[in-house]
């Protein structure tokens, strides 16, 4: 649904009215802070003592997002690892955008320029006494993750890994496993457990205020119907191939366009799910209180990318193995499932990506009884009212505020009619200014506070948000979407897959309809 400025405007006046009512000393506590959020909003102290020493293994796209928002109160970077030249040369000097600024403009050329360059990971690793490493953060090609997050384990280094976890869900398993016999932490970059934009909203769908949820709705659409348009397409640089001819192989990758573009290929990459659809399936979950779905079942298809004149006029040939357009729908458990006695309390999370139009921007609605939630672009959240003859009128032109519900269940959107927002939601936008995260900074300050206080505890008591366990519940979700896409059929999963210590997987469950 794409709104009018004015009625967006409405439901971010709606949001901060609401937040402003439900979070108050958040909001002060916020306002006050001059670093990363995630200390005032997640209960933990400012880190005491030394920043930790980490290595970044992968200084790529995603590796320089992570250099960019990184804390350094937290976080001291000793040390650099990438394959590709150009990709180290861009960790030091910035792609040129606000998104990568590079280490030289994040730290100041003297501090830059004494962090040490590694050609692979092997050599990092291997010189963490030298570096005086604690912890690596691993932002590589997805089949890639688990063997260099398994060898940094073992050689006693935490790891924060990117998102997916691993490559398959064994690999997994057996990453949980060796954190915990090394005694060490293992968190993945699923970083909107750390979006104070997402925790605000997961509050005001915990206290009720949205009513019944049933439905989702996620898309992630970009059009690269247009030449040159497709961000996932990149050309080799000469210094890459050059410098790596006769060393790709040795490390996983069949050939160069194989490491560059590895999104593109099944062998590397987990497609369109894997990239984008894990993100939001995980805010989902989030949103329905962290529950591990159902069931699933979709559509994947080159719909767009194959052999040139096959299908649409516009088609463009391609060699890429990934589906370009996918939609999938899970069924995920209502707060009074029960498969004998209430089969039928269950909410429906549809999903899609599509490679042929971008008209809506991506993000999450979450559509209850009483109210519905946009997430837009992880920058913005807008709320709105349903109407009700109690409560009064709603929809996208109406302004809101937040009572106690007659019954004492709560409370409950009311309807007004003004032209501007309360004095409560004007404190709340003036208090947080700018200060939108994505949530990469706090996922790294928490981290690092994790490593300095041997907190290993569970999301729930304090510990890493996107642990090992909690990641691979978003494997499970994104790999097993793609099987039931390969094989057309519904998939019911099962609570042995989520299981640590099970060695059950998908993976393995369908292994005679994927040979």
């Amino acid at each position: 649904m794409n709104l009018t400025p004015e009625q967006e405007q409405i439901g971010k006046d709606n949001f901060n009215e609401a937040v402003s009512l439900t979070r108050r000393d958040f909001i002060t506590a916020a306002a006050a802070t001059t670093t990363g959020l995630g200390a005032a909003y997640f209960g933990y102290e400012q880190l005491k003592g030394k920043p930790v020493k980490v290595g970044f293994i992968g200084t790529g796209d995603e590796g320089s997002v992570l250099i960019t928002q990184h804390p350094p109160e937290y976080m001291d970077i000793v040390a650099i690892a990438d394959l590709r030249p150009s990709n180290r040369k861009k960790a030091i000097h910035g792609h040129g955008n606000e998104h990568r600024v590079g280490l030289i403009k994040k730290l100041g050329q003297e501090k830059a320029s004494k962090i040490q360059q590694f050609d692979d990971h092997k050599q990092l690793i291997a010189a963490k006494d030298q570096l005086g490493l604690e912890a690596v953060v691993i932002a590589v090609p997805l089949s890639q993750h688990a063997p260099i997050a398994a060898a940094a384990l073992d050689a006693g280094l935490h790891v924060l890994s990117e998102k997916l976890m691993a490559h398959n869900i064994a690999e997994c398993k057996e990453l949980i496993k060796k954190a915990d016999e090394n005694k060490l932490l293992l968190a993945v970059g699923h970083q909107r457990h750390y979006s104070v934009l997402y925790d605000n909203a997961n509050q005001l769908v915990k206290t009720g205020l949205l009513g019944d949820i049933r439905h989702i709705r996620a898309q992630w659409h970009r059009n690269n119907s247009f030449p040159n348009r497709d961000s996932w397409r990149k050309s080799v640089p000469k210094e890459d191939t050059e410098a790596l001819a006769k060393k790709v192989e040795e490390f996983g990758y069949d050939n160069m366009d194989e490491l560059v573009n590895w999104r593109l290929y099944n062998k590397t990459g987990g497609g369109l799910m894997a990239e984008l659809g894990s993100h939001q399936l995980d805010a989902c979950s989030i949103f329905l209180g962290k529950v591990h779905p159902l069931a699933v079942q979709g559509y994947g298809g080159k719909n767009f990318y194959g052999v040139e004149g096959v299908g649409s006029k516009d088609k463009q040939a391609d060699d890429r193995e990934i589906d370009d357009h996918v939609y999938v729908t899970f069924e995920f458990p209502g707060p009074n499932y029960d498969a004998e006695t209430n089969p039928r309390d269950v909410c429906i999370v549809t999903y899609s990506s599509i490679n042929t139009n971008r008209w809506e921007p991506y993000g999450e609605t979450v559509l209850g009884s009483r109210g519905t939630l946009i997430m837009k672009t992880e920058k913005e959240a807008l709320l709105f009212k349903e109407s009700s003859p109690s409560t009064g009128g709603g929809g996208p032109d109406q302004r809101l505020w937040v009572i106690n519900s007659n019954d004492g269940s709560g409370p409950v959107l009311d309807a007004y009619e003004t032209t501007a927002p309360s004095a409560g939601a004007s404190d709340t936008s003036q208090a947080m200014g700018d200060k939108i995260s994505r949530g990469y900074t706090e996922e790294m300050e928490h981290f690092c506070h994790c490593i300095r206080t041997n907190n290993f505890k569970g999301p729930l008591e304090g510990g890493l948000k996107c642990n090992g366990t909690v990641a691979m519940a978003d494997a499970i979700m994104a790999l097993t979407s793609n099987l039931a896409m390969k094989q057309k059929i519904r998939i019911e999963f099962k609570p042995e897959w989520f299981d640590p210590n099970n060695p059950a997987t998908p993976e393995a469950e369908f292994s005679d309809k994927l040979a």
